[in-house]
């Protein structure tokens, strides 16, 4: 819907291809492997990414996992989506171990040089984020390791991008378990209050509506409450309990210039 003019038939032959190759294979849960190149590829059509990249999602295990080599990749797709594929399995191969941070960062670098092209790393991306999402299946010492490794590694290579959402969600669905107690007391908390603040938020978005439209600032206005490995680390930081957190709400104002986002930003402070 996004790109009428994309090439379907090269999406429909990876998913055909990439079928048949998956076919003998589950995934832990008991369904049909498939479903997870698939899904891989929804994420990336949320961001809008063009049919070479939801391609390669479709085949991005296709090396690592079956008997299809690179060279048939090649023959049947391309060289471009070859070696997004080949980019793809070259980083499912790297081993994180240190949880010290000048490691972690070398390892992010690490894996931008390696990824010629962004877009395996987006790609990879999405790849981590749906075995997040599927990561009950796994036995409790990997889902702590690969949630650990997410933590380090792949949510803040996905706030570099500037992908807020993905690394939310990256960071949540990680620390319910890496510290699910923590997890858990925090979402909670939130519960409690959850009716004050959607109140609060609701008259605070009335209130910025009606001071911009009287400046005649074109805007739309949403709110959110931060999510919860936020709140966590910043309690973390800043060695706070959760009631001394005050800004767990936030409120995003988009409009049409930069002189416009000042304005805006002007009228905030005034407030």
């Amino acid at each position: 819907q996004y790109h009428p003019k994309a090439d379907f038939d090269l999406i429909r032959r990876a998913y055909v291809f990439g079928a048949e190759a998956h076919k003998e294979q589950k995934r832990r849960s008991g369904i049909p492997y498939i479903s997870h190149p698939l899904a891989v590829a929804h994420i990336l059509t949320q961001l809008k990414m063009d049919a070479m990249t939801i391609a390669s999602a479709l085949l991005h295990d296709t090396i690592e996992d079956t008997g299809v080599t690179a060279q048939q990749v090649t023959e049947r797709f391309g060289n471009d989506v070859a070696v997004l594929v080949e980019g793809v399995t070259k980083l499912s191969k790297l081993e994180f171990a240190s949880r010290e941070e000048r490691q972690a960062e070398s390892f992010r670098k690490m894996v931008v040089a390696m990824a010629k092209d962004i877009r395996v790393i987006l790609v990879k991306l999405a790849d981590r984020l749906h075995n997040l999402r599927t990561l009950e299946y796994m036995p409790e010492p990997k889902q702590r390791a690969i949630a650990q490794e997410t933590l380090d590694i792949y949510a803040p290579l996905a706030h570099r991008l500037g992908i807020a959402w993905i690394q939310s969600e990256l960071e949540d669905l990680s620390f319910c378990y890496v510290n699910p107690r923590a997890y858990y007391d925090i979402e909670a908390k939130l519960a409690s209050t959850q009716e004050a603040r959607a109140r609060y938020l609701a008259r605070m978005q009335e209130i910025i509506a009606r001071e911009l439209e009287q400046i005649h600032i074109p805007c739309t206005i949403s709110g959110r409450p931060k999510h919860l490995y936020s709140i966590y680390h910043k309690m973390q930081r800043q060695q706070l309990v959760f009631e001394d957190i005050h800004d767990i709400l936030a409120v995003r104002v988009i409009t049409d210039t930069v002189r416009n986002c000042y304005a805006a930003l002007g009228m905030l402070h005034a407030l």
